[in-house]
């Protein structure tokens, strides 16, 4: 069974369309719908239906996604075991992380990496962190440098990396920007922006709330923290971000609450084995690891 027929497959199931297959495998349509039917003619079963515009797996091809994605995943990683034999740095190092670490975080260690392993073809996708460490237990992912899952799948290897401690603002002309000694309850009555609601960080902070029985009003929702920074500066509420990213735009309010810190780092699959490209990039992560902070929270950006 042709491995690129099998590619062209598990794009179109994870796409829903031949197009979107033919745009992630860089190939032209025609040349995707070739590739299936080739497939089909060897398997001697249909494995899509077409339901209006959209392409549906049948009951065979429901059959087979699971074990093509595993035997993909096989071919890659003998690829990466023979490559790692011969000691090269080569071929490709996927790598999933959320746009605030992408942003803030990472430029100058890829840049490094790039220069010192040039043969190496970085693979950078941005998601949520939540979205990243699901595509990792998929196996869909070499790493993923993201925060911290508040509870760890043991099938995961997590190394943090960093610690962040987050910080309640809001606009200096915000009302609660000339006030001191707030409580959670002062925050309570005003607008508050945060990430969705199922991330980590709003489920830290929602949780801070419900201990002390005060509602949380949040009014706009957005999972991209510089997002956040602009929308609390214009004065559109008070929200919670990393001090790396606070400036003269935003006042830390004077808020009584535990200290909260997020913790941010690199994870993999236990049973996807690290390339060489991958095992040096965290090596070269490891090797900036600050002193640990003692207090630990997450949140998910």
């Amino acid at each position: 069974m042709d491995t690129q027929h099998l590619q062209a497959f598990v794009a179109i199931a994870e796409s829903g369309s031949f197009s979107g297959a033919g745009e992630r495998l860089h190939l032209t349509q025609p040349a995707i719908s070739k590739r299936i039917a080739l497939l089909e003619e060897q398997v001697k079963a249909k494995l899509f239906d077409r339901v209006g515009r959209q392409v549906v797996l049948t009951q065979a091809g429901n059959l087979l996604l699971n074990k093509a994605t595993n035997i993909l995943n096989e071919v890659t990683a003998a690829q990466r075991a023979i490559a790692d034999l011969k000691g090269d740095v080569t071929g490709k190092l996927s790598i999933a992380t959320s746009h605030h670490l992408g942003l803030h975080y990472l430029p100058p260690y890829l840049r490094e990496f790039s220069t010192s392993y040039p043969q190496v073809k970085l693979d950078l996708h941005f998601l949520d962190s939540e979205h990243a460490y699901h595509e990792i237990l998929l196996g869909r992912f070499d790493i993923a440098i993201i925060t911290l899952a508040l509870e760890q799948d043991t099938r995961i290897n997590t190394n943090e990396i960093w610690q962040d401690q987050l910080q309640f603002v809001a606009a200096p002309s915000h009302a609660l920007a000339t006030l001191e000694n707030l409580r959670l309850a002062d925050l309570s009555p005003h607008q508050a922006i945060m990430p969705d609601i199922n991330t980590y960080t709003t489920r830290v902070i929602k949780e801070l709330f419900d201990r002390e029985g005060q509602s949380l009003d949040i009014t706009m929702v957005t999972n991209h923290l510089d997002t956040i920074k602009m929308m609390l500066s214009i004065g559109l509420g008070w929200g919670v971000l990393p001090s790396s990213l606070i400036d003269d735009q935003l006042k830390v309010l004077d808020v009584s609450h535990p200290p909260l810190t997020r913790s941010l780092g690199c994870i993999h699959h236990n049973q996807r084995s690290l390339n060489n490209a991958a095992r040096l990039f965290l090596e070269q992560l490891k090797a900036s690891v600050p002193q640990k902070l003692s207090v630990r929270l997450t949140d998910s950006l």
